[in-house]
């Protein structure tokens, strides 16, 4: 198959868009963001002043006070807009962003559904559970009940790996009930949120001010998690990173919802049907070069399923194209920077070092037509023991670490013993008993059952639990009550 063609070679200094206009950042700290599968910078990245970010907040604050006006039908008009216009471009969209991360063009496109799915979800919630309760007569001659209101402004910080997926798990929500944002794409990958945002400015025509655009690092995020008129801030990344925001955010008296890291771990029963679940399984581990937070990392392998499991698993695993994601043939990109490709292969290092046999290294891939690309293939680590640094430490690359366990008791403890994570966990297994215990004894917020990668759709809440979440109420559907408060009003005439 022909190589897609790339939307543009090089996209320039990013702007800012604040109060519905497009500014040029006086910064002079900058640093460039790459396309990982060449190796090339195809943009520059401005760290936002304090003084952006504040007037960002001001005209977000500014634009919430009329926003929060506009009657409930017209606000999901615009969402509908946003839907039609995301649709029609669509594979720009998809482009992008396999041009800024290094995901397939499929794995981009299916981003992007769900970008919409997240949209149509929140089109429907904004009818649904946005709605008040009432009760007449409580007592005599009294009334009760609830109304919603929705908060003001919100921060919402966006993680490499999922450029645009992750901040519409959040934006639709929040513009349904009247709430206004500013949103801080990753530093990393902060190409396809802008190409986002001008498609929302040039046709979904919201108000000025009602979402708002900055870039930046960690202290941009502290910043707006101080500002006054923040009311809350949403976060993906890591557990560090969510440690410290919802810590700050607590400090400040300000709402949180910050999704951290994950160490996934798949169990395959001696019952599973490995023909059929490998393709599912070898998914998990290598989809998106296992840059997920839903990615399978340690394969739990029970009983005398072993043996057959880890020849099927590496054979399918060796099927894995490497290239760059636009030619359509490729099935796993590159990691997303050189940072990140040093990161995985100290930890593929240390595995060796703790004794762990490596049985398929992918550390030494190339990919001949792009040899500066950030590439490493599918890795395998077999003999491994639940306190080795590759069962423990969140890799989030394509390296997988196979545990043998004796019983189903074993996997359980070492999931829930092992690691702080609580992310996701899925069963291979054709018995109903099993899966039935699997589900209610793991400590994951995401479970699966004969899935690998246990993705929660819009209309239900993403998961997570333990190091890999803080907070109360989960991304998607939750939201609503997030960015929203109840009003109780009590009447008597």
């Amino acid at each position: 198959m022909a190589l897609l063609e790339e939307v543009k070679s090089n996209f320039g200094r990013l702007k800012l868009f604040v109060g519905g206009r497009w500014l040029d950042s006086a910064s002079k700290i900058t640093q460039p963001t790459f396309n990982p599968a060449k190796g090339e910078p195809i943009g520059e990245v401005p760290f936002s002043l304090k003084d952006e970010v504040d007037q960002a907040v001001t005209n977000a604050e500014e634009a919430f006070h009329e926003w929060r006006e506009v009657p409930i039908v017209e606000r999901v008009q615009c969402l509908f807009r946003m839907k039609y216009a995301f649709e029609a471009h669509l594979e720009d969209l998809s482009r992008i962003n396999t041009q800024n991360h290094g995901k397939t063009i499929e794995e981009s496109r299916g981003d992007m559904r769900r970008v919409i799915g997240n949209i149509e979800a929140a089109i429907s919630a904004a009818y649904t559970l946005t709605k008040g309760e009432r009760m007449d007569q409580v007592a005599e001659g009294i009334d009760e009940g609830t109304v919603k209101e929705p908060l003001g402004v919100f921060a919402v910080v966006c993680p490499f790996n999922f450029p645009l997926m992750i901040p519409f798990w959040f934006i639709p929500y929040a513009l349904a009930v009247g709430c206004t944002l500013v949103v801080k794409p990753s530093e990393i990958t902060p190409i396809p949120m802008e190409w986002a945002m001008k498609i929302i400015e040039s046709e979904v025509k919201l108000p000025s001010g009602v979402i708002n655009l900055v870039h930046g690092s960690r202290e941009v995020v502290e910043n707006l998690i101080a500002h006054p008129s923040i009311k809350g801030v949403t976060f993906v990344g890591s557990t560090d990173g969510a440690k410290n925001v919802y810590r700050l955010a607590g400090q400040h008296g300000k709402r949180a919802l910050a999704n951290g890291g994950a160490k996934n771990s798949i169990v395959v029963m001696p019952s599973a049907r490995l023909d059929a679940s490998i393709p599912s399984i070898t998914s998990s581990f290598f989809g998106n070069t296992g840059q997920r937070c839903l990615a399978g990392a340690n394969l739990l392998a029970v009983g005398d399923v072993h043996e057959p499991l880890v020849q099927k698993f590496v054979e399918a695993a060796k099927g894995f194209k490497l290239g760059y994601g636009l030619d359509p043939a490729v099935d796993m990109g590159p990691v997303v920077s050189e940072k990140a490709k040093a990161r995985i292969l100290q930890h593929v290092t240390q595995g060796v070092d703790d004794g762990a046999k490596l049985i398929l290294d992918g550390t030494d891939a190339l990919v001949k037509t792009y040899p500066d690309g950030y590439y490493v293939g599918s890795t395998i680590f077999d003999d491994v023991t639940a306190d080795m640094s590759v069962a423990k430490s969140e890799i989030f690359g394509p390296v997988a670490s196979v545990i043998h366990t004796a019983t189903l008791d074993d996997a359980i403890e070492t999931i829930n013993k092992g690691t702080g994570y609580g992310n996701a966990a899925s069963i291979f297994t054709t018995i109903g008993r099993d899966a039935r215990e699997f589900r209610r004894r793991v400590l994951a917020g995401n479970v699966g059952v004969n899935i690998g990668v246990a993705a929660p759709l819009p209309f239900f809440p993403f998961g997570g639990m333990r190091d890999s979440f803080f907070g109360t109420l989960h991304a998607q559907i939750e939201t609503i009550d997030f960015f929203t408060d109840r009003k109780v009003i009590i009447e008597k005439w």
